[in-house]
């Protein structure tokens, strides 16, 4: 896969999610409190991307935190895989608000999956990047290539990449 230049334009849409009310006892971002991190989960429509989604609300993030969803599509102008992931997105921000209270940023990118990764960790530089897997042997993954694989060799910020477990409902293997 190629480097990427720096000024190098791409194409994307910021995801509008509904707000969501704070907790009355809760204030976010007061002067009393710690800045957040930024955490950058990267999604598709799978279930190891949930489960990574699922992993990082779980160990990872912190009250005052922020969540950054990046999806990267192929083209913008598929309509259909746009409001999927619209709805997807809204989805899983409210599930973060609810199990980490944490607010949610959403963005849909163009291009090759593994470079608007590390493009969007270099813009954001978050505290970490957290993908799923597909769980292939390394043989597979070194014939075939791998998004992971991509950002573990090219991201800036470490990743985070969440294997899933042998069988169904088994546990991730970290």
């Amino acid at each position: 896969m190629e480097t990427l230049k720096e000024d190098e334009e791409y194409n994307w849409t910021e995801v509008k999610l509904p707000p969501l009310k704070p907790s009355p006892e809760l204030e976010r971002e007061t002067g009393e409190r710690r800045r957040g991190r930024d955490i950058l989960i990267a999604i598709d429509h799978g279930a190891n991307s949930k489960h990574a989604f699922d992993w990082a609300i779980v160990h990872l993030v912190r009250l005052a935190d922020t969540i950054h969803l990046v999806y990267a599509v192929s083209s913008m102008k598929n309509q259909i895989v746009y409001e999927a992931t619209q709805s997807l997105m809204e989805k899983l921000a409210l599930e973060a608000d609810e199990v980490a209270m944490v607010e949610t940023e959403a963005r849909i990118v163009e291009g090759d999956a593994g470079k608007v990764i590390c493009r969007e960790a270099e813009r954001l530089k978050p505290a970490a990047v957290v993908m799923g897997t597909r769980g292939r042997s390394l043989m597979q993954s070194v014939l075939q290539g791998s998004v992971g694989e991509y950002c573990l060799h090219n991201c800036k910020v470490a990743p985070i990449i969440i294997v899933p477990g042998k069988e169904a409902g088994e546990a991730s293997v970290i």
